[in-house]
């Protein structure tokens, strides 16, 4: 990232802060266990056939690997923690 733009948001991020607290999302653990997702969903086509050097590997509870396998679920977190009112993702 060029210096220009990060102090550009780094001065934004200072004025609002200045002036009032800001809301950070939450708990995204808590909110994908709500999908009820299967180690299926979580592997997605990409990884359907991913294993370990010989041996079965397991992916179901890697949410960050739910930004390549199922992005429409984060995205939907997201957009509820904003719709809530939050202010930083």
């Amino acid at each position: 990232m060029k210096r220009d733009a990060f102090s550009a948001t780094e001065t934004i991020l200072r004025d609002l802060l200045a002036r009032r607290i800001l809301i950070l999302d939450g708990a995204m653990g808590t909110m994908i266990q709500q999908y009820k997702l299967s180690e299926e969903d979580y592997r997605g086509p990409r990884f359907a056939d991913f294993t370990g050097p010989g041996r079965e590997l397991f992916v179901k509870g890697n949410n960050e690997l739910l930004s390549l396998t199922q992005p429409q679920i984060v995205s939907e977190i997201h957009e509820q923690y904003l719709d809530a009112g939050a202010d930083l993702i």
